[in-house]
């Protein structure tokens, strides 16, 4: 997958796209990933990309030109017939990991990155495929939800991590919460592993698993639920919780 950041501030991204699984997947190919600063698209004296918004208003609006310029050049990039522009912005819909698994689906990403008071409106409206969010409060610009969208898509991606299930056991990947892992020592500190995971038995581990990963939902994330088609086991311990 090809994935395109267009930013001011470039430089932002050199620390989490050089550690860690990300850079594996870029090393191996899996992830190409392009930095391009939008400024090197404003032809005026002053390589402007902004400008105060008509009408009046407190600070300044991101200029039309050189988007759609930097989007037409970075789309010619690429070969790529499956193309999606999105725009990181406050005013999208909410970032969640059903989003993630379908942007991975995509051949090429293009991210707008905002800054100032956000974009003039015809980016959102002609430009961009779609407006997305991380969530519901403000950052000073798009580079930072750019790079928890890139993780989190990569890690859709196949070979990007080193097992095929471990994307597909990640809390809200079926709109629940992860289960409880445990690992060695046993015990510690007086604590000790739930003997259910030594019984040998895969099925009734995945039943504790499947029953734990309920009870974390409904403490911290009940909300989830809402979204969530239990099948019939689950639907008998949900019932005998709320009892």
């Amino acid at each position: 997958m090809r994935i395109d950041i267009l930013t001011l501030f470039p430089a932002m991204f050199e620390g989490p796209f050089s550690e860690s699984i990300l850079k594996r997947s870029i090393e191996q190919g899996i992830l190409d990933i392009h930095l391009t600063n939008f400024r090197n698209f404003a032809y005026d004296k002053h390589r402007q990309v902004d400008d105060s918004p008509f009408g009046g208003g407190s600070g300044m609006v991101l200029k039309p030109e050189p988007l759609f310029r930097a989007v037409q050049h970075v789309k010619t990039q690429s070969a790529a017939q499956k193309k999606r522009v999105v725009l990181l912005s406050p005013n999208g819909v909410t970032f969640t990991q059903n989003k993630a698994k379908e942007l991975a689906e995509y051949e090429q990403l293009i991210l707008i990155c905002g800054h100032y008071e956000g974009f003039d409106a015809r980016i959102e409206k002609n430009l961009a495929d779609e407006a997305v969010s991380i969530g519901d409060y403000v950052l000073t610009g798009g580079e930072l939800p750019a790079m928890v969208m890139v993780d989190t898509i990569a890690r859709m991606l196949p070979g990007v991590l080193g097992s095929a299930e471990s994307a597909v056991t990640d809390s809200f990947y079926e709109s629940i919460l992860e289960f409880p892992q445990y690992t060695r020592p046993r015990s510690f500190l007086g604590m000790d592993v739930p003997e259910v995971l030594f019984s040998g038995d895969h099925a009734k581990i995945a039943s504790w698993r499947k029953q734990q990963a309920l009870l974390q939902t409904v403490k911290n994330r009940p909300d989830l639920l809402e979204n969530y088609v239990p099948d019939e086991e689950e639907k008998k311990f949900l019932s005998s919780i709320k009892r």
